[in-house]
C-alpha cells in the first residue's frame, strides 16, 4: 500500500527538466493538508508516513535543515530548495554506489559498500535491501528508482544504517570487554565521534550507579559464597546493610564510575592503530580483522587500567573503616603487596577478553544480518526494542561464556584482602573451586549479574539519548 502512495507521489518528480516546478508543487500540495502554503512537522510526519517513512525524528530533521528563515516550516521555495540540493547529494551517492558504470546498483555492489562501512551482509540480505527500492521488479536499482525511495529520507547515503547499529557506545552492563564501535569517515572528519564517545561515557556512569547495588553483591558472592556458605540475594543484601548501612551498597561504585573515561578513550585510540596495522588503508575492515583489531585494543585499554581494576574489587569488598577513600586503598595495597598486587588476577582477565568479544561480536552481527535479511525493506531503523534487544542477547552470551574467567580474575584480586597467606594460580584456583563447589560454582553471583543487565541496558540507552540531544548529535 505505501509503496503504490509513493510512487503516487513521487513519480511525477524524478528529474530536474522544465516541469520540475510543477512536479514538486504537486508533491508539497498533498503534504501541505491544511492548505495554508507551508509544511509543518506535524504535515511532514503525516506525510512520511504514508508514504512507509517511519524513522523517528526524520520530519523534523528535514524541516530543520531547509528553514531558512527559521519559522519552524517549510515554504514552497525552501521545499524546493532542499529537494534539488538533497538530489544532488543521492546522485553523487548514487554514483559511488555504481561501481561499473552501467546506470544501476546491484545486490554486490550493495555489500561491497557496506563491506567498507565495516558491515558484512549477506547476499541474501542485501538482496532483501536492494527489493526494498526496485520499482520495476528487475532486482537492480538505477537512478530514478534509487532518488524515489531516498527522496524524502534525510539520509543520502548508506552509512546511516551503520549510525542505526551502534552497539558498545550506547550500552554499558558493567563490562568493557566489548569491540569497539566502528566511526564512519563522515563522523570522523566532524566532532561527531568524540561527542558520541561522551555520550557513551556518561551513559555508563548513570547506568553503573544504578545498577551498583547488584554489582556489589555480584562480587560480595563470587568472593565469599561457596556449597558450604550459601549466600542468597536477600541474604547478600542484609548482611551488607548490617555491616555497612544502605550507603554500603554503593562500594566500589566511584572508582568503577572513574574508570569509563581512560578505558574508552585508550580502547578507542588502540582500535584505530591495530586496524591501520591491520588493513592497507585503515578504513575498510573486515569482521574477523575487526574482532583481532578489538580485541587487542580491548588487552590494551586493560593493561593500562587494571590496577583501577584491582582497587574497585577491594574498595567494594572493604569492612567499614578499612580505607579511608582509593588513595588510602592503593597506599595500603602497595606497602603491604607492593606493585604486583595491582596486577593480581591479570592473566584470566586479558584471555576473557577472547571469548567475551568474540562472542558478543558474532552474535551481535548475526541478530543484525537476520533483521536485515527479514526487514530491512522498509527502512535501514531497526527500531529501539530490536538494538536494545540484540545488544541485552548479544552482551548476556559474551559474559555468560567469560563469566568462570572473571570470577576466578576477582577472587584471585580480593586474595590479600582476605588475609590468605598462599596466592594460588589461575589453574589451581579454578580446580579448588570446581572440586569443592562443582562446575556450578564458577558461576557464583551471576544471578544479580544477569538481574542488573535490563535496567543497565535501559538506563544506559536513556541517557545516551538524552546526551546526544545535549551535545546536538541527535539524530
Amino acid at each position: 500500500m505505501y509503496q503504490a502512495l509513493r510512487t503516487c507521489l513521487l513519480s511525477s518528480a524524478r528529474c530536474w527538466d522544465a516541469d520540475s516546478e510543477r512536479s514538486y508543487q504537486v508533491l508539497f500540495d498533498k503534504i501541505d493538508t491544511n492548505k495554508d502554503g507551508k509544511v509543518d512537522v506535524a504535515e511532514l510526519r503525516a506525510g512520511l508516513k504514508a508514504m512507509g517513512i517511519f524513522r523517528h525524528g526524520a520530519a523534523q530533521r528535514i524541516v530543520s535543515t531547509g528553514d531558512q528563515n527559521k519559522d519552524g516550516c517549510l515554504d514552497f521555495n525552501e521545499f524546493t530548495k532542499y529537494l534539488k540540493e538533497h538530489e544532488m547529494k543521492l546522485l553523487l551517492t548514487f554514483k559511488s554506489l555504481d561501481r561499473n558504470n552501467d546506470g544501476h546498483i546491484d545486490a554486490t555492489e550493495i555489500q561491497q559498500a557496506l563491506a567498507e562501512l565495516g558491515m558484512n551482509v549477506s547476499r541474501e540480505g542485501a538482496l532483501k535491501i536492494l527489493q526494498s527500492m526496485d520499482i520495476d521488479g528487475t532486482m537492480m536499482v538505477d537512478w530514478n528508482e534509487f532518488r524515489e525511495h531516498f527522496l524524502l529520507y534525510p539520509a543520502f547515503n548508506l552509512e546511516e544504517i551503520i549510525r542505526y547499529w551502534k552497539h558498545s557506545s550506547i550500552l554499558d552492563i558493567g563490562d568493557s570487554l566489548s569491540i569497539p564501535d566502528e566511526f564512519t569517515e563522515e563522523e570522523k572528519r566532524s566532532d561527531e565521534w568524540w561527542k558520541q564517545l561522551v555520550a557513551g561515557a556518561a551513559a555508563g556512569a548513570v547506568s553503573r550507579t544504578g545498577t551498583a547495588p547488584l554489582d556489589r553483591l555480584k562480587v560480595f558472592m563470587q568472593v565469599h559464597s561457596t556449597k558450604t556458605n550459601k549466600i542468597s540475594l536477600i541474604g547478600g543484601f542484609r548482611q551488607m546493610i548490617v555491616e555497612g548501612g544502605l550507603t554500603s551498597l554503593w562500594r566500589g561504585n566511584g572508582i568503577n564510575v572513574l574508570k569509563i573515561a581512560p578505558e574508552t578513550a585508550i580502547k578507542f585510540m588502540a582500535y584505530e592503530q591495530y586496524k591501520k596495522l591491520l588493513t592497507s588503508d585503515g578504513k575498510k575492515i573486515e569482521t574477523h580483522k575487526r574482532f583481532m583489531a578489538g580485541s587487542l585494543a580491548g588487552a590494551t585499554a586493560q593493561t593500562t587500567i587494571y590496577p583501577m581494576e584491582v582497587l574497585k574489587t577491594r574498595l567494594t569488598l572493604r569492612k567499614t573503616g578499612q580505607y579511608a577513600g582509593m588513595f588510602d586503598c592503593a597506599k595500603k595495597i602497595l606497602r603491604k603487596e607492593g606493585v604486583i598486587a595491582f596486577y593480581k588476577g591479570y592473566i584470566p582477565n586479558l584471555i576473557g577478553i577472547i571469548p567475551y568479544a568474540g562472542i558478543d561480536l558474532a552474535v551481535y552481527e548475526t541478530l543484525k544480518n537476520t533483521w536485515l535479511s527479514y526487514h530491512a525493506k522498509d527502512s535501514p531503523n531497526p527500531g529501539v526494542l530490536v538494538l536494545l534487544g540484540c545488544g541485552t542477547i548479544s552482551s548476556t552470551c559474551g559474559q555468560l561464556a567469560s563469566y568462570p574467567l572473571a570470577l576466578v580474575r576477582t577472587r584471585m584480586q580480593a586474595k590479600a584482602s582476605l588475609d590468605v597467606s598462599d596466592q594460588p594460580s589461575m589453574s589451581s584456583l579454578l580446580r579448588t573451586i570446581v572440586a569443592k563447589d562443582g562446575f556450578f560454582g564458577l558461576y557464583r553471583g551471576i544471578l544479580p549479574n544477569f538481574m542488573k543487565v535490563i535496567p543497565a541496558v535501559s538506563i544506559s540507552y536513556v541517557v545516551y539519548e538524552y546526551m546526544k540531544t545535549g551535545l546536538g548529535i541527535s539524530k
